[in-house]
């Protein structure tokens, strides 16, 4: 009984093109996701009011008043 250090049978062996597609799709989205997420939600991209000077700032509430009536 001889070995020549081969496997009995190579055609018996998986095929791994399904499982290294998904680990590239996995890959990629996880490099891309978070620039997406960056960009979108960028300070440059934010509605932000200007905060106030310190001669500008009033000590009456912003809030308007309900209307009477109701």
């Amino acid at each position: 009984m001889e070995s020549d250090g081969q496997p009995a049978s190579l055609s018996g062996s998986p095929t791994y093109g399904f499982s290294d597609l998904v680990g590239a799709v996995i890959a990629l989205f996880t490099l891309i996701f978070p620039l997406i997420a960056i960009a979108r939600y960028s300070p440059s991209q934010l509605q932000t009011r200007p905060s106030p000077q310190p001669g500008q700032i009033s000590t009456t509430p912003s809030v308007k008043p309900a209307p009477e009536g109701l």
